[in-house]
């Protein structure tokens, strides 16, 4: 049996957000914070990916990571092969937190964890090959260029109103990353993209 990377990423995610919640020092040292990062520790704008504020946080993430990232190992890997995928994983956690980088790297209050970013990645490159595929959104199947349209506009909306915790920035760009890869890996898939959108019962 061929093990899979898309396991090996959420078991490596999963024992490091776990270990980081029972030493303080290690979470403070992988989280994302703009003075540290601006101050020479760049790898956090890698690490930040591989913990989690909670339970909740990290469960969602896995999950949706076990789902699309298992499909999009078997489509990449042929591709790109098995180290391109897990590139093609860590780039989209460091390209989600870079504009939130920018705009915060004077904000010694900012703080931002979390795999969102990758998994967005793995999402939309996902939506961008199945886009009416059905996505179950609490149990309820939802065409995925619905949820995408959705995603996009609560994400933009949530960003500009900034009355959560949550990183909404990474999503954004997170999603954007994977579309961008696919694309720059096979450039018609954007044709056949529009295709399947006129043709949803095709």
């Amino acid at each position: 049996m061929e093990l899979s990377v898309t396991l090996f990423l959420i078991a490596a995610t999963v024992a490091i957000s776990l270990l980081a919640w029972q030493r303080e020092r290690l979470f403070e040292a992988l989280i994302y914070w703009p003075p540290a990062v601006s101050r020479g520790e760049w790898w956090r704008l890698l690490t930040h990916g591989f913990i989690h504020a909670d339970g909740t946080h990290l469960a969602f993430n896995m999950i949706t990571l076990f789902f699309f990232g298992s499909v999009m190992e078997r489509i990449l890997s042929p591709a790109v092969g098995v180290p391109g995928f897990v590139l093609f994983y860590l780039a989209g956690i460091i390209v989600a937190i870079l504009p939130t980088h920018f705009r915060h790297r004077r904000d010694a209050s900012y703080r931002s964890l979390g795999a969102s970013g990758a998994v967005s990645a793995v999402l939309f490159a996902y939506i961008l090959l199945q886009p009416w595929s059905l996505l179950f959104v609490f149990f309820i199947p939802v065409p995925a260029i619905v949820f995408a349209a959705v995603y996009v506009a609560y994400s933009f909306y949530a960003q500009r109103q900034a009355r959560d915790n949550v990183n909404h920035s990474a999503h954004l760009w997170g999603g954007a990353w994977g579309i961008a890869f696919m694309v720059w890996l096979e450039p018609q898939v954007l044709q056949r993209f529009f295709s399947e959108l006129l043709a949803p019962l095709g």
